[in-house]
């Protein structure tokens, strides 16, 4: 598992987020295309038949709804994360404030905009 248990965790729902964002439109697609789907009824009296144009349109529609419904659904799965589980690595924090310090500390500044400001 890459990074430990929470990164292997966040990293499987971002591919199975992933995987819906492109499964969805094509098999929407797809379904509209090959009359898996309503939107063409047999002829009769009282069929609701769309024209090929609006057909067309509804499923692209549809298409794209789906996509933007697995990104809120992801976005709501991100949320609901325990956000205490997150937190730095102390060592990696220790480092970059050594390193901070070393730059700010030990080399004279050349900007006349932070000489002013001494």
């Amino acid at each position: 598992i890459v990074g430990g248990g929470t990164m292997g965790g966040v990293m499987q729902k971002f591919l199975v987020a992933s995987m819906f964002m492109w499964i969805l439109p094509v098999a929407i697609l797809y379904g509209f295309n090959n009359d898996l789907l309503p939107g063409k009824e047999e002829e009769g009296p009282s069929s609701t038949t769309l024209s090929p144009h609006s057909l067309t349109l509804l499923s692209g529609f549809l298409a794209v709804v789906s996509v933007n419904v697995v990104i809120v659904f992801y976005i709501c799965l991100a949320l609901k994360e325990p956000t205490d589980k997150h937190k730095p690595d102390a060592s990696f924090v220790a480092d970059a404030k050594d390193s901070v310090k070393k730059l700010t500390s030990g080399v004279p500044s050349t900007d006349p905009a932070l000489k002013k400001q001494e």
